[in-house]
């Protein structure tokens, strides 16, 4: 958020007069309590002022810098995940390579006959296959696929920092995200650099669910 110059001017009161009345800052600002009233709403509820009932108002040290930063730190994958583009081990190379313009994605998330995770297949996996002399329909996803644990993957909890760093890290476009099951990982979603940029141009806009 964009404070304005009045907010700018409560904060700098409180801050310097703390407890401070809602009656005393608006004397101080020359304006009735009723004016001043949305813009202490505001304040208070984005973190910049406690208000004490009896008491008054306190400045609770938070700069817009670190409020975006504890806000980023609680945005959750859950909230921004997409639907996973998965095939099965047991396809060829070709329908992965028909799947991945129908889903029109960088990578498939390659999982088992469980339907549990057991590789990442990307373009460059499938470029280097066709550019060789093998017969695309007769090679499958399987021998192609990266394997664990050569595989980033990400769960639900996870922050939307922290797969973002993963990403930079490991220089992939999408991570699966996934959930433990007995005998392994299933592939519920999956986040991509879209769905990141997506999740902080909410944020920027004060649109985080």
């Amino acid at each position: 958020m964009e404070l304005n110059g009045r907010q700018t001017r409560i904060i700098a009161i409180v801050r310097q007069s703390a407890p401070i009345t809602g009656e005393q800052i608006a004397e101080k600002l020359n304006l009735t309590r009723a004016t001043l009233r949305p813009d202490l709403a505001i304040l208070t509820m984005a973190g910049f002022l406690e208000a004490r009932p009896r008491v008054g108002y306190f400045y609770t040290g938070q700069t817009l810098s670190s409020l975006f930063s504890e806000q980023i730190q609680k945005m959750k994958v859950r909230d921004y995940l997409s639907f996973p583009a998965v095939v099965k081990d047991s396809s060829s190379a070709y329908d992965a390579v028909c799947d991945m313009f129908r889903e029109d994605v960088g990578s498939l998330f390659v999982v088992n006959g469980k339907g549990l995770l057991s590789g990442v297949l990307s373009r460059k996996d499938l470029l280097r296959t066709a550019i060789g002399s093998q017969d695309m329909n007769q090679v499958p996803v399987s021998v192609i696929m990266s394997r664990m644990p050569n595989i980033t993957y990400c769960r639900n909890d996870d922050s939307v920092i922290a797969v973002a760093e993963l990403i930079i890290d490991k220089q992939v476009d999408a991570v699966p995200v996934v959930r433990d099951k007995d005998d392994g990982l299933e592939v519920i979603g999956r986040m991509t650099k879209t769905n990141i940029t997506s999740a902080f141009v909410k944020l920027a806009k004060g649109t985080v669910r």
